[in-house]
């Protein structure tokens, strides 16, 4: 099986087995995402939306975040870890976004990594999400199951995210990570992969190399 066809069956498979495609993490409002995603580093999404029910109700606008007591943004968020780094991050991209980008997201990967403490992962989720363009959200789920499928070889989520583009349909790579994070979660786990009642089956390569050890 060619790659470009293994990955259109992952697509197709994933796709009757998550029929909604959503993101985790809870916002409304665009800048909201950015910020979640940004906590979510060696962090939960669902310890996330609790930590961000709070902050966005105490912060209800870029410019309150932008004028933030430092201290007081870092107690809110602790739970979610590396809060020092988190809370000066949020704090100077909210007021890049006011005073480079007139208070909207930059609609470009390039401009996007721009911001203090954005990635190309969490750059991805934006360009996915809120610009509905094709993106390619490359974390441990992702790059865990994708080398598992045969659709990559690395575990560098560049390296990683330039393999899927060269083999996913683009308009399908977006929501086709969301279903990798579903899927890491309830089935294919790190730890204990339950490859028996795994939907991928029929196009893992990790699956059928067992079945031909076997």
């Amino acid at each position: 099986m060619r790659k470009k066809e293994r990955a259109q069956m992952a697509v197709d498979l994933l796709k009757e087995e998550y029929p909604d495609a959503i993101c985790s993490l809870e916002y409304e409002r665009p800048y909201e995402l950015l910020i979640s995603t940004r906590l979510s580093a060696q962090c939960t999404d669902a310890r996330v939306n609790i930590v961000t029910k709070d902050l966005f109700a105490k912060y209800t606008s870029l410019e309150m975040l932008a004028n933030a007591d430092l201290a007081e943004l870092e107690s809110i968020i602790r739970p979610c870890g590396l809060y020092k780094t988190k809370a000066r991050d949020i704090i100077n991209l909210s007021r890049m976004l006011i005073d480079e980008y007139d208070s909207q997201l930059p609609p470009s990967l390039e401009e996007l990594t721009k911001l203090p403490g954005i990635g190309r992962k969490t750059a991805n989720l934006i360009m996915g999400d809120i610009f509905h363009q094709p993106a390619y959200v490359c974390d441990t789920h992702c790059i865990r199951i994708t080398n598992l499928l045969g659709l990559t070889t690395t575990k560098d989520p560049l390296k990683t995210e330039n393999e899927l583009r060269d083999c996913l349909p683009p308009e399908e790579s977006n929501d086709f990570c969301h279903r990798l994070v579903l899927h890491g979660r309830a089935v294919c786990k790190a730890r204990s992969p339950q490859c028996e009642i795994c939907c991928l089956q029929p196009c893992c390569k990790h699956y059928q190399d067992s079945l031909k050890k076997k």
